[in-house]
């Protein structure tokens, strides 16, 4: 999709990207203070190390979708990538491959190759799976080897 640009996330993103998680997953306030936690290194998911990164889309200079993504131990794991939302009007048009391209590209800047996932929902499993993910449990999927995925 044309003019959509793709860049690291700054502080006063973090209201716009917070409206968008709100969408699906509730009070717009609980999730601004939590990636603002997150962005900030003051919130950490289950063993994860220090170093993040928050990528957004914007069109319009709009946020219209965002991926953030840790490095971490959980499961034996390098990274995980902790969120990923599109605007319900810009899905299918490539939006959420090319920011999780772009954040396995800073995994792989970091040394990160084997990443894990929560999917959430059937529709994020089905996502991660066209994009070379494969179950790690019955809940959990993972990229083995992030630099094989991507070829």
């Amino acid at each position: 999709m044309p003019d959509i640009l793709y860049t690291e996330a700054t502080e006063r993103e973090v209201a716009a990207i917070a409206k968008l998680r709100a969408v699906n997953s509730g009070n717009e306030e609980h999730w601004k203070e939590r990636i603002t936690g997150y962005h900030n290194g003051l919130i950490h998911p289950q063993k994860a190390k220090p170093e993040r990164t928050i990528l957004i889309a914007s069109h319009q200079s709009e946020v219209i979708g965002w991926i953030a993504g840790h490095l971490t131990e959980r499961f034996n794991c390098d990274g995980e990538l902790q969120w990923l939302d599109v605007r319900s009007d810009y899905r299918r048009k490539g939006i959420a491959s090319t920011l999780w391209n772009e954040l396995s590209e800073w995994f792989i800047k970091n040394n990160s190759y084997k990443i894990c996932v929560d999917p959430g929902n059937e529709e994020a499993r089905k996502f991660y799976a066209n994009n070379g993910a494969a179950n790690l449990d019955d809940h959990w999927m993972y990229w083995p080897d992030i630099r094989e995925a991507r070829k």
